[in-house]
């Protein structure tokens, strides 16, 4: 699976160990930033995945920062993408089944790196339910203004 990656300052050494880790289960992962602990702003990287995940250019994303809550945020500002925030498996697993999302959401700060493993294995395994999650699903992407 194609998978793109990204966190803030305060993840990433779990981005990094979680890249590392797909990569040996036999995924493509892409890795977008940032690159290091100096400071940088959560939102520039989480609007990066979404317009990513929004293009195609990967079927899912990962969405790293200290708590996972600003970076959800930022990467939920895009219509064609859905992000859940998780840090147990069973939050991944119905975030895909019911909710189609295409993005999950961690914090470096609050979750482990089995943890995060756990949710990803979830995540990344679970088939969306569709039936009379598909409505709601398509409603996701179309507020009303």
């Amino acid at each position: 699976m194609r998978i793109a990656m990204t966190s803030d300052h305060a993840a990433v050494g779990l981005k990094a160990a979680l890249t590392d880790w797909l990569r040996a289960e036999g995924h493509e992962v892409e890795d977008l930033g940032t690159d290091g602990e100096a400071s940088v702003d959560y939102p520039d990287f989480g609007y990066r995945l979404a317009g990513h995940i929004a293009a195609g250019k990967a079927e899912r994303g990962v969405a790293l920062c200290g708590t996972g809550i600003g970076i959800s945020i930022a990467v939920n500002r895009h219509p064609g993408v859905r992000c859940a925030l998780v840090s147990e498996p069973l939050s991944a697993t119905l975030s895909r089944e019911h909710n189609d999302a295409n993005v999950i959401a961690m914090g470096a700060r609050i979750i482990g790196i089995e943890m995060a493993k756990a949710c990803l294995t979830a995540f990344l395994t679970t088939p969306f339910g569709g039936d009379r999650h598909a409505r709601r699903v398509g409603k996701l992407g179309q507020p009303p203004v």
